[in-house]
This record gives structure tokens, sequence and C-alpha cells, in this order.
């Protein structure tokens, strides 16, 4: 019985710990991973055709590629610019002008995921 308990709790926990790991990797969206008065740091995942709601960064940021692809960033005003972004590179954003927003478009067939690091003292 005992024997049989342990099993049981043994796969329920295996089973949360892969279920909450695929919610995490199939879903469009951000994961914070470190703040302080210096930088904030997340990682975003933006699956293909799911992107990430309007936003906007008042800071500039780095962005490392840990699943590279191609990122469509779309301004609210319908302008928009491509990047191909490499697995393992590290890219320089700046902060975007005022009054502006955009969308991250993942336009490939796979999911992309960044770390982004934002600077929070620079403008």
């Amino acid at each position: 019985m005992i024997r049989t308990a342990s099993w049981m709790i043994a796969f329920g926990a295996a089973f949360a710990a892969g279920f909450a790991l695929s919610q995490t990797q199939n879903q469009t969206g951000r994961e914070p991973q470190f703040e302080n008065s210096e930088v904030k740091v997340w990682k975003s995942t933006v699956l293909p055709d799911d992107p990430l709601p309007l936003h906007r960064h008042e800071h500039p940021r780095v962005i490392i590629a840990l699943s590279g692809g191609t990122m469509k960033i779309l301004e609210e005003s319908g302008h928009s610019e491509t990047n191909d972004w490499k697995t393992g590179h590290a890219y320089w954003l700046p902060a975007n002008p005022p009054g502006t927003r955009h969308q991250d478009v993942n336009v490939g067939d796979k999911p992309i995921e960044v770390m982004v690091v934002e600077l929070q003292n620079a403008h």
C-alpha cells in the first residue's frame, strides 16, 4: 500500500512538472527572471502567428536569442521592420520613441525564445 501510494505521488509530481513545462513552452508570453534598480530581465517566448500584445520599451535593451528566428516588429502605426535573430547571438535595441507601441510577431514556423536585459537607467 505504501509502495503504491509513493508511486502514485511520484507519478503525479512528474505529470504536474511535465504539464507545467509544456504550458510555458506552448504559450506566447514573458517570464520575469530578475529585477533591480539597474536592470530588468525577462524571457520572452513568441510562437508563430501568436504575437505579444501591444507594448513599449521606455529603456534600451539587449536581446539574447535562445532560440532564434524571424521576428517582425509591427508598430501600432502600421510601420514594420523584420529581424533575423540567430540562436546564441546578442542584439541591441534602443528605447522606443515616445508615444509609440509595437507587437513582436514571429513570422517563422518555430517558437522564438529570447532573454531580454533592459537597462533601467539608460535613455
